[in-house]
């Protein structure tokens, strides 16, 4: 029998947890970590850097994740369910695997890798459906020692090239199309696009998943149910150093280009496994549901890592909440009796706009625990949320966290700490957060707000930007040195809980997925018709921020009201081919000029305050190289 993992059970148990991961957190993390698989302990718990974003956890340590993800739990847990599948189409089988089932399935994935020369340390990127096979996939990388780097199967053959291209990706795993809602997609088709540009990759594993006759590259294509039949399902796991890459995840942020954040391996593991157990307070027996595609972080931590390194049961959703209808998830929760869900604001605002019928059709009788994620949650989704999904019982659980901190950071504990309304709550054991001026000074005390960031290293703060560590540096260490800066507001309340009020960069959160505005500026640039742009988030109702884009026209582009529709609409394609449909802007206003100051700056203040229609509050304009352009642009606003 394994060794087994404590759980945080009472508020008492939190505030012991908390003061001794502050008072001696190497003795604390070393006592949260020791009942983990290790074929080597560490030699150090931490080396902390919060000024050059140089962090080690357990250094010295030697492990491979998947052993505490699989095979440590055969002698106990081989026959319990580990991997619910549920189709898009309701009427198609769903597929179960058991924990032996699983680790024999990654096995098999692993030694296909290895077979068409996978290496320790390549790196794969992954282009699928939410199929289980892209489940197996990532871990069969992490088996074998590769990186693996998912890209959301939503984003355009531009932005997979320019992924693969950063990563420098040797192999990529695709499928030859997706199931979404009532639609089917080609994903082998993008993949074939975008890797017209991409030199490094020398073999792409085709996993059928519709029955489509796809291209195949001869010498480059392979079919992953050929290669599969004479693999074997045995495979030994890699022995890996604490600080070897686990996988890259690549973010906007405030610069056109996409940045590849780093998680490694011991820390990651230890930081998924914690989080996943003391929020959600998973049972022995418990069906949890992450609804997240694992294309994000979300999905990795969250649908695969912290669920099976504590031996529960995940499910994994290939739909979308509305297809066949907008009852869809409900159906699932009753059908597999979900204890635990996880979702985010954005689909629980898509479904209180459907008649509240969808919802009390199902009786929801499992659910013990509803969770949000991906952006903070408005107070009245978190009712609605509450009231009809939780039935008043279940505790609404608002995690905040981000790609860069591998895990959940700010949160209340299921039915352990207080929740209240549009609150992420209290800091985990070993998160110090802070409040700071924009000069960088400590902000002490209640009912204060200030720019959040953490003071202290954690074991899953992001270790690099791929390939540029200056970046990652500059970006959440180089603001205030000391400091690990998240870019967003936040507010203490009387009783010390924290509440995300938005970000304080050039980042907009969009259904809970961050576009940094340069990078959708600069896919807006390359259209013929634009000489430049400037793009700003706005508040809306279904995903929590709105693309508002201001765009000036080349001479003649758009000289007659008539040729307008047909501009803005070759925008929204340039953007779509150039990023995806997720990044689309929700509005476009095409003006003369923008707002800028002499020395050539665009006022995003001015341009924010337009979009959010706060238009007789616009500031001093004095300053504008042309104050006039702000008239103008607030009388053409949409």
């Amino acid at each position: 029998m394994p060794l087994q993992h404590p759980r945080i059970r009472t508020f008492e148990d939190y505030q012991d947890a908390y003061q001794r991961s502050i008072e001696n957190p190497e003795q604390f993390w070393a006592s949260v970590a020791e009942p983990f698989t290790w074929r080597r302990k560490w030699e150090s718990v931490c080396k902390p850097d919060l000024v050059d974003g140089h962090n080690e956890w357990f250094s010295g340590a030697k492990l491979n994740i998947t052993e505490n993800c699989l095979d440590r739990h055969l002698a106990t847990r081989g026959n319990k369910l580990a991997l619910i599948w549920e189709p898009n189409d309701p009427k198609t089988r769903q597929i179960r695997y058991t924990y032996r089932e699983l680790h024999q399935q990654v096995c098999q994935f692993a030694n296909v890798l290895l077979n068409n020369g996978v290496e320790k340390g390549d790196r794969v990127c992954l282009y699928m459906p939410m199929i289980p096979q892209l489940a197996i996939a990532v871990l069969a990388c992490a088996r074998i020692g590769a990186v693996h780097s998912v890209i959301f199967a939503g984003f355009s053959s531009t932005a997979i090239a320019d992924r693969v291209n950063d990563a420098q990706a040797s192999v990529v795993l695709t499928s030859d199309g997706l199931n979404r809602g009532p639609k089917q997609i080609p994903v082998k088709r993008v993949v074939d696009e975008a890797l017209e540009s991409c030199p490094s990759v020398r073999r792409v594993i085709v996993v059928e998943h519709l029955g489509w006759p796809v291209h195949m590259e001869e010498g480059r294509d392979v079919w992953y149910h050929e290669e599969a039949q004479d693999a074997a399902k045995t495979c030994p796991a890699e022995e890996m150093d604490a600080e070897d890459m686990l996988f890259i995840l690549y973010t906007s942020g405030s610069t056109g280009k996409p940045k590849g954040v780093v998680h490694t391996t011991a820390g990651y593991m230890v930081w998924a496994d914690y989080t996943f157990r003391n929020v959600f307070q998973v049972e022995e027996n418990d069906i949890y549901w992450c609804t997240a595609d694992i294309g994000w972080v979300t999905g990795h931590s969250y649908l695969l890592y912290g669920p099976l390194l504590n031996g529960a049961s995940t499910l994994m959703f290939e739909g979308v909440p509305t297809y066949p209808d907008a009852g869809r998830f409900w159906e699932v929760i009753d059908k597999h009796g979900v204890n635990v869900f996880y979702t985010a604001p954005t689909a629980i605002r898509s479904l209180m706009a459907t008649p509240l019928d969808n919802v009390l059709s199902y009786s929801l009788d499992s659910l013990r625990v509803l969770g949000s994620v991906g952006e903070p949650i408005n107070e009245e989704a978190w009712h609605w949320y509450h009231t009809h999904v939780g039935k008043e019982r279940c505790p609404v659980i608002d995690t905040w966290w981000q790609t860069e901190t591998g895990g959940i950071m700010i949160s209340a504990l299921a039915g352990v700490s207080p929740t209240k309304p549009a609150h992420a709550g209290q800091p985990l054991p070993g998160v110090q957060p802070v409040l700071l001026t924009q000069e960088g000074q400590e902000i002490e005390g209640n009912n204060q707000e200030g720019y959040l960031a953490i003071k202290a290293s954690w074991p899953g703060i992001i270790r690099t930007t791929y390939g540029d560590h200056e970046r990652a540096k500059q970006t959440y260490f180089g603001p205030y040195p000391g400091y690990y800066f998240t870019g967003d507001g936040a507010r203490r309340d009387e009783n010390g809980l924290y509440r995300i009020i938005g970000r304080v960069d050039d980042v907009i959160n969009v259904s809970g997925h961050r576009f940094g505005t340069a990078e959708i500026e600069n896919a807006i640039n390359e259209n013929d018709n634009v000489v430049e742009s400037a793009v700003v988030g706005y508040p809306h109702d279904v995903k929590g921020q709105g693309i508002y884009a201001f765009v000036i026209c080349r001479d003649g582009a758009c000289a007659n009201e008539a040729d307008k529709p047909r501009v803005e609409a070759s925008i929204i394609e340039t953007v779509v081919a150039q990023i995806g449909k997720i990044a689309k802007p929700d509005k476009i206003q095409l003006v003369s000029g923008l707002p800028k100051t002499r020395s050539g700056k665009i006022m995003r203040r001015i341009l924010r305050k337009v979009a959010e229609g706060e238009t007789s509050n616009i500031g001093d304009v004095t300053t504008l190289l042309d104050p006039a352009v702000v008239d103008e642009i607030i009388s053409g606003r949409k």
